[in-house]
């Protein structure tokens, strides 16, 4: 009986053998035959005719070997996330960081029960009084003389040495802290500190350097704190230095502030807004940030109505904002505009979107309006309107104009045939189709659309800082208008679209497909219905918004940079001479011409530095931030605002010279504000830019060039421009404009 048990239990334990090592139980048999087959020995697996009460107990047996073995892993791997999680949950809450959901978890999982090893368990919890018979690194170090001014690694005649038992010793004590922080920790800022400790010291440890990372700010008793401007505060402490950027800004060396301590314009939000009603301030927001910038500084808390924000200034401060804006950007949204679409049950373009839902559409539309293959299809088309918006004035300057010299000169106010133009070029390149708005008696369907977008830019403004939905219920007059605004435009771009519409369809018909006979582009409406990527409804939503948004943002700049040339001879003059020989060289075609003239785009930069359309760029940052060594938590609304930024000598040498050729050596460079490219943002920044921006500065570039090759410009003041913002900078009178023929 005994050895019957004996047998049975040699294929048990070379399944539990196999469980643990991972060999298979036939490779097993395979390498015992191959040992024993020179001796003569057959040996063989347990025949099959065993009773079932052995295969009943060899079964079990390797299920329960199994299982244990799993179970004890799964423990054991648990416990060391729980370890760890632990640490940094301390860390964590030591340092005011945002909790981690996956640490969470571990800690859930272990139960609470987490027995950490003794010098970690000490280090979380020092208040507990243990006796500890361990290694202490930190009483190593008692006794010794500790020189403050040795930490930079230098010695002077002021240090005075400091026992351990004093501030040093809490500074070794931050060093061991932070070493015990895991390297890849992915919710701590990747900027590095490089303590470089005296080896006098230590008593004969060489050189020894610490890399910490910066756990934005490290508070110890007595206020003592390692803040971003490289210094100790409270001691004075030399030789930390962080590895990029520079001092903080204002209270560098007073260690990290909070949030609640930025500057800000008056803590009520609803009295600031009365405020700004009564003062008519909307109208000269821009003006009312420069100087609370001039008063305050580089940054600046405001709260309006329903909104908060932390409005910033400098370049390097900006960078930091845009590398904290995550997978899918999110800036203010113009909930006005969402309510309308909510109550007239219209789909939301990509302007309104956040999330997944924006980066799947955004993508799409990328391809027909950003790229550079888009941008060679439908730029012949606005070439096209270029041209014919020149040839018009021409002919009216000769018909109106005076005699003159070199030839005629009419005085005129730009502004409706520029947007004229604006929408002309919009429809042609969005529908593939012209409207006739140069023609001597433009449509009244047209005139009425412009004067909606006028109408919906400026009651935006207002409706931000108050409950929308609450004013739809009421009726309220400033929302009717708004709303009765939009109604005009989206009826505007529903009869284009559907004319579209028809027409591709009996294109396709026709057989000749969506791109029209031999690939004719028209529109991108057609390439967009053509992918079939998008619904139709989300097609209307977009081009909808690209239409509106279309028209005022871009004849509104071209008005300022009339002007500019107008009353800075000398630079019209150079660019018109680079104008010319890159017109020569092209041989008309218009794609080489823009490549050869980089004073066109460097023109249209710098008008829009001077006179930014959107007057601020928002994001909402994933992570805290430290921004002029002020903490702000994820979720916040900050926001750089753009033309304080254009107009300070902090950022720009001379910002008051209208200067295109600046941006041939900024644009890439560093200049006195830092931040690298972030001093034009006009158009916005990264994934969130504006998604109809290769349209603009195209049509913008190639309108200027047809007016330099044709006119010479002049004005009758030199003074600048007044201005006032209606969710668009714009003039507050539209200025008038001489154009001599050439």
């Amino acid at each position: 009986m005994d050895t019957m048990v004996k047998q049975s239990l040699v294929v048990p334990m070379k399944k539990l053998s196999s469980c643990v090592t991972g060999v298979k139980e036939r490779e097993v048999w395979a390498r015992r035959r191959a040992k024993r087959g020179t001796g003569g020995v057959k040996s063989s697996p347990p025949r099959t005719g065993q009773t079932s009460v052995t295969r009943s107990y060899q079964t079990d047996l390797e299920k329960e070997s199994c299982v244990d073995s799993r179970m004890l892993r799964e423990a054991l791997n648990a416990q060391k996330h729980a370890e760890r999680a632990a640490m940094r949950d301390h860390f964590r809450k030591k340092y005011q960081l945002s909790k981690s959901s996956k640490d969470t978890s571990h800690l859930s999982a272990a139960q609470g029960k987490v027995a950490l090893p003794r010098q970690l368990a000490k280090l979380i919890g020092p208040e507990t009084p243990a006796k500890d018979d361990g290694y202490s690194l930190l009483s190593a170090f008692q006794g010794l003389n500790f020189n403050m001014g040795m930490l930079g690694g230098k010695q002077t005649k002021s240090s005075t040495p400091m026992s351990v038992n004093g501030e040093a010793c809490k500074v070794i004590d931050l060093l061991i802290r932070l070493l015990t922080i895991e390297p890849g920790w992915s919710s701590l800022p990747q900027t590095m500190w490089s303590v470089s400790v005296s080896p006098s010291v230590f008593q004969g440890i060489q050189g020894m350097c610490v890399s910490v990372r910066q756990a934005a700010c490290v508070r110890i008793q007595r206020g003592m704190c390692v803040c971003p401007a490289g210094t100790v505060a409270g001691l004075g402490v030399e030789g930390v230095t962080p590895a990029r950027g520079g001092p903080a800004g204002r209270g560098g060396g007073r260690g990290l502030r909070r949030f609640e301590e930025i500057p800000h314009t008056g803590s009520s939000g609803w009295l600031n807004l009365v405020k700004f009603w009564r003062e008519d301030r909307f109208k000269l927001l821009h003006k009312h940030m420069e100087r609370t910038f001039n008063t305050l500084g580089p940054i600046y808390r405001e709260r309006l109505g329903t909104q908060s924000t932390v409005n910033i200034l400098l370049p390097s401060d900006i960078s930091e904002l845009f590398r904290s804006e995550g997978l899918h950007p999110r800036r203010m949204t113009l909930q006005p505009w969402a309510t309308h679409r909510e109550t007239r049950q219209h789909s939301k373009g990509v302007f309104l979107k956040n999330g997944a839902e924006w980066r799947a559409d955004r993508l799409l539309l990328n391809r027909e309006v950003m790229m550079a293959p888009a941008v060679r299809r439908f730029l012949p088309l606005l070439d096209e309107v270029a041209r014919d918006f020149c040839r018009q004035l021409a002919t009216r300057v000769e018909k109106e104009g005076g005699k003159e010299e070199r030839g005629h000169s009419l005085t005129i106010d730009p502004s409706p045939d520029l947007f004229r133009f604006a929408l002309e070029a919009s429809c042609h390149v969005l529908y593939g189709e012209r409207i006739g708005l140069f023609s001597t008696s433009p449509s009244q369907e047209s005139q009425k659309f412009i004067f909606a977008v006028e109408r919906m830019l400026a009651t935006t403004p207002p409706l931000l800082y108050l409950p929308p939905r609450l004013l739809w219920r009421l009726g309220a007059p400033l929302w009717t208008q708004h709303a009765t605004a939009w109604d005009i435009i989206f009826s505007h771009a529903e009869k284009r679209i559907q004319r579209g519409v028809q027409r591709l369809r009996s294109t396709q018909a026709a057989g000749g497909g969506s791109g029209g006979a031999e690939g004719e582009f028209t529109g991108i409406l057609g390439q967009l219905m053509d992918k079939g990527q998008l619904s139709l409804e989300l097609i209307r939503a977009n081009i909808t918004e690209l239409m509106a948004g279309g028209v005022d943002t871009t004849a509104v700049p071209l008005q300022f940079a009339l002007y500019e040339l107008g009353r800075n001879p000398g630079v019209q003059e150079q660019v018109r001479g680079q104008v010319k020989a890159a017109w020569a060289r092209a041989g008309g075609d218009a794609h080489k011409a823009l490549q050869g003239a980089p004073l066109l785009k460097g023109l249209v930069k710098e008008t829009l530095r001077l006179y930014p359309v959107g007057i601020t760029v928002q994001r909402y940052p994933v992570r805290d931030i430290i921004i002029q060594n002020y903490h702000i938590p994820a979720g916040t609304c900050v926001q750089a605002c753009l033309y304080p930024l254009g107009r300070s000598r902090d950022v720009f040498q001379d910002p008051e010279r209208f200067d295109p050729g600046r941006w041939g050596t900024q644009e890439s460079g560093e200049g006195p504000g830092g931040g690298g490219g972030f001093r034009s943002l006009a158009f916005g920044f990264g994934a969130r830019q504006c998604v109809g921006r290769r349209i603009a500065e195209n049509e913008m570039q190639l309108l200027l060039m047809h007016i330099l090759l044709s006119f010479r410009l002049s004005v009758s003041s030199s003074e600048e421009l007044s201005t006032k913002y209606t969710l668009i900078l714009q003039p507050e009178t539209p200025p008038r404009i001489t154009f001599s023929t050439l």
